[in-house]
């Protein structure tokens, strides 16, 4: 009887185990909520509405572009986006080639290319940048995707100084 109650006992808390363990699988689904999130993104670019691409952010994401210092927190983010889209070049256009989902499924990741044009502050005209991306997102309370860190590299080589500056080293 004792050797039942053992057995009986054991395999109770076994499936108990297994059953806390066990999460729910919604690993395709977030791949798919992310890729929708950011082909959403890639439309509020595309209407330069700032109070919809800052929506994408956490309040307390960082923002890292090519040549500018990051920018921390969701109302920075807003301003720098303010401040880029008083330029009427300005356009922005990303497209992930990976998306990975932690197991744990609060975190996400995607990685991809990107392209925008803008104008150079300095010399006035318009420039094309283009290059590789990572965002780093966190699954927010209400099932949602929001970015953490969002971090771009140029692959377009920075412009050569002028030939006075060069002679004068």
């Amino acid at each position: 009887m004792k050797r039942y109650f053992v057995l009986y006992a054991a395999t109770a808390i076994a499936l108990m185990a297994t059953a806390c363990n066990q999460m729910p699988e919604t690993h395709d689904a977030d791949v798919k909520a992310i890729q929708d999130n950011e082909v959403q993104w890639n439309q509020d670019y595309a209407s330069k509405d700032v109070d919809k691409i800052t929506a994408h952010y956490t309040d307390d994401a960082v923002l890292m572009a090519p040549g500018m210092s990051a920018t921390a927190g969701k109302d920075a983010i807003r301003n720098l986006g303010k401040h880029l889209f008083s330029d009427p070049a300005m356009s922005l256009k990303f497209h992930a080639s990976r998306v990975e989902v932690a197991k744990s499924g609060d975190l996400a990741y995607t990685q991809g290319s990107y392209t925008m044009t803008m104008t150079d502050p300095q010399t006035k005209q318009v420039m094309n940048d283009h290059g590789s991306y990572v965002t780093t997102y966190r699954k927010q309370q209400d099932g949602t995707w929001k970015a953490v860190a969002d971090i771009a590299t140029s692959e377009v080589p920075p412009p050569a100084p002028p030939a006075t500056q060069m002679m004068k080293q």
